[in-house]
């Protein structure tokens, strides 16, 4: 009698199991969240606080495990818990990236935006836009700090792909973000249009 109804139950757990398809696909939503938290706290530098993550919640039960977290994690399969993806942009690498994009902007970058000598690339970097707004003695510091903004922006994006587990998502990571940079841009500000061509913010 219990063989007949171990072997429905087998069945039906094969049958589900087989059903179950996980789809690995990049996660937009998240990637934008994330991307705008992180540019926020460069170009908005009073928006550092906003982007750190709360403090992990404090354990019930003596620190021991939940049994309604494990009866959940049981009743939800993984590929049904994949459904709300999240994406992982704090690395050492990626933070590490994120001082020194935040001290170039506010030495740098900021006041070429402002005078529109430099501007946002629809790739997700920086270019010059006009050198005659840069005075000639100062030319060679805002070219250098152009590539190595450019520098520190593709590894980001490459930082982030790899943390993720999937290089394959560097392009649309990078999208992403030259999407964040354009939309957080300020007034007066250049970037370029999906055509290439520089407009004012």
């Amino acid at each position: 009698m219990r063989k007949p109804l171990l072997v429905v139950l087998f069945t039906l757990a094969a049958m589900l199991a087989g059903c179950v398809t996980i789809n690995v696909y990049f996660p937009e939503a998240a990637a934008q969240k994330a991307a705008d938290q992180f540019i926020g706290t460069v170009i908005d530098q009073d928006a550092d606080k906003a982007a750190k993550p709360a403090p992990p919640a404090a354990k019930k039960n003596g620190g021991g495990p939940n049994p309604a977290a494990m009866l959940l994690d049981l009743l939800v399969p993984a590929a049904q818990a994949a459904e709300t993806p999240d994406i992982r942009i704090q690395t050492a690498a990626t933070e590490a990236i994120h001082g020194r994009m935040r001290q170039r902007f506010q030495d740098v970058l900021k006041p070429l935006l402002d005078s529109g000598a430099v501007g946002f690339t629809r790739d997700g970097l920086v270019a010059v836009h006009d050198a005659g707004k840069v005075p000639l003695a100062s030319r060679a510091q805002a070219g250098a700090a152009v590539a190595d903004e450019n520098r520190d922006r593709s590894a980001l994006y490459r930082e982030v792909a790899n943390a993720n587990g999937h290089p394959e998502w560097e392009a649309q990571i990078r999208s992403t973000f030259a999407q964040g940079w354009i939309e957080r841009a300020h007034a007066g500000w250049y970037y370029q249009d999906a055509s290439g061509r520089w407009t004012q913010k």
